[in-house]
């Protein structure tokens, strides 16, 4: 399977949150199948803990090599996609996780049940 980490999903791996079902955990963990993080889930990050929203770790992108995680850089295609989503709501880091998703065949992991309503393979956990 090849999945897409939401943003949620990336940092409750990162903190062993107690949301990730052991289901979740071990479809993340199982080497047979490719989990990427997005561009946008760092700069997510980044903005947020910028504006004293959310603590990023210094590491982050050790972090996410260490875990055998594949880096999906923003792509023109995938910010063209954005434009063809229907405005279910305004989350501009979510529409364009949704937008790389579909453009790039991928499963989305969220903990956020509104990206159910999009044209896109969605995996909801937590």
């Amino acid at each position: 399977m090849r999945v897409l980490l939401d943003t949620n999903v990336l940092l409750w791996w990162l903190f062993d949150d107690p949301r990730l079902t052991r289901e979740t955990t071990e479809l993340i963990a199982d080497v047979d199948n490719t989990v990427y993080v997005s561009a946008v889930s760092a700069f997510e990050i980044a903005t947020k803990s910028s504006i004293g929203k959310l603590s990023v770790p210094d590491d982050l992108a050790e972090l996410i090599t260490a875990n055998a995680f594949s880096e999906l850089p923003i792509t023109v295609a995938h910010g063209l996609e954005v434009a063809r989503l229907p405005l279910h709501h305004r989350d501009p880091f979510d529409r364009l996780l949704i937008a790389q998703a579909r453009c790039e065949s991928l499963t989305l992991l969220t903990g956020d049940t509104m990206l159910e309503s999009y044209e896109v393979k969605v995996l909801t956990v937590g």
